[in-house]
């Protein structure tokens, strides 16, 4: 809890913290990354470029300072939040002294935007809202290494790459066994693995893939669709590599598995959303249901540019026609020849929902929250809807709120 003598700084400054995070954020990445370029392997050059990713942090220490002082998330709602980050830093190998230098460098850019409003006392309530999060973070994060068997300083694990698979335009799986002969790890479907992937100009760039088979022990599998750049925004650069340069028989580098966007234990029926590579944690859920519970009533929806960008369709059709109750609904932007698929953009109020439906949602920002509105508008509570975002998630304290906004990265 924060101090008493903290609290009332914290509700005070609060709404000026707010307002001026993007610049606070900014600062902070630009002041620590020019003094630590090493640090650059950790964040990805496309979501710098396009100023996705700076806001992700301070955004979270900020709406974890509104839900302290009773004006955020409640707890339960940021239970959720620190798993979801601490999941997504040991996927990257965050270690536990990074968050001495980060709380270095985001207090100094806290007091180089907001000058001398930032009091000694000011100053020492924003450093106890920081540590006390991170507490929490590092806390949770010791526990994922240990219950993985991980050691934080060395995460990583060789895999050979024993088949690369054209699954749609600009799609590609990559099956991956591990080098040291042991068993690939056991995961649960919808988590997701980091690649390191060190890249020809001598630089690694880290990118998390979610995992898009269930678990089998003797392999993991990843699929990637090719990010091209649109509106100034640069391509892809993992993606693009792994598409050009990577082949069967070389080698990659991967973190253990990770995420919350899990199954849950339940025999509620199921409805998998997805659009675009979406379709990957959809497809190791699907995969999972099929081989263990057989009986469960699945609904299936994707959303997709075209047919010929349809990752995996015929492997969902598959894994549903295992299922005693399977139904599959799809839209395509383009007009096509597949048999019932819908023509433009999803709409939910085609899509048969139980008022006990356990919706899994995966997929761009804009499809994620339209879905989720529509699902509201049906009878869907935000306690029904599990989703995951490719990217960072961003968080914005108001002076009366905190909430969340999906956002991601190439």
């Amino acid at each position: 809890m924060l101090s008493a003598t903290s609290a009332p700084v914290i509700e005070a400054t609060l709404p000026v913290v707010g307002k001026h995070l993007d610049q606070i954020s900014g600062t902070f990445y630009e002041t620590m990354l020019d003094e630590n370029p090493e640090l650059l392997d950790l964040f990805s050059r496309s979501a710098q470029a396009t100023g996705e990713q700076r806001s992700a942090l301070a955004g979270a220490v900020a709406a974890f300072a509104a839900h302290l002082v009773g004006a955020g998330p409640k707890s339960v709602v940021f239970d959720h939040i620190v798993e979801r980050i601490a999941q997504r830093h040991c996927a990257l190998g965050i270690r536990p002294e990074q968050y001495t230098m980060v709380g270095r460098y985001l207090m100094g850019a806290v007091g180089a935007t907001l000058g001398d409003a930032v009091t000694p006392v000011v100053a020492a309530a924003w450093d106890e809202v920081y540590w006390l999060f991170a507490a929490r973070l590092i806390g949770r994060e010791a526990r994922l290494y240990a219950e993985a068997g991980v050691d934080d300083a060395d995460p990583w694990r060789d895999y050979l790459v024993a088949k690369k698979i054209a699954e749609a335009h600009d799609t590609m799986s990559f099956i991956l066994t591990p080098v040291d002969g042991l068993p690939a790890p056991a995961f649960l479907p919808g988590q997701y693995v980091t690649v390191a992937a060190d890249l020809p100009d001598g630089s690694r760039q880290l990118r998390q893939y979610s995992l898009s088979q269930a678990a089998s022990g003797g392999t993991l599998r990843i699929t990637v669709r090719r990010v091209r750049g649109s509106d100034g925004a640069p391509d892809g650069v993992v993606s693009t590599f792994l598409h050009d340069q990577v082949d069967a028989g070389d080698r990659l580098r991967l973190s253990h598995p990770y995420g919350d966007l899990t199954l849950r234990d339940s025999a509620a029926p199921l409805v998998l959303v997805s659009a675009g590579v979406g379709i990957t944690p959809m497809a190791a859920i699907l995969d999972h249901v099929a081989r263990t519970q057989p009986t469960r009533q699945v609904t299936i929806v994707h959303a997709d540019r075209s047919a010929e960008r349809h990752p995996l369709r015929l492997e969902m059709a598959g894994h549903g026609s295992r299922l005693t109750s399977c139904t599959t609904f799809v839209w395509y932007e383009q007009a096509s020849d597949v048999p019932d698929a819908y023509h433009g953009f999803v709409d939910t109020d085609v899509i048969p929902l139980h008022p006990d439906a356990e919706v899994y949602l995966c997929g761009p920002v804009p499809f994620m929250q339209s879905v989720r509105a529509g699902l509201h508008r049906r009878g869907i509570s935000d306690g029904q809807i599990r989703y995951e975002v490719f990217g960072s998630e961003q968080w914005r304290a108001t002076p009366k709120r905190a909430t969340a906004q999906l956002a991601t990265t190439a």
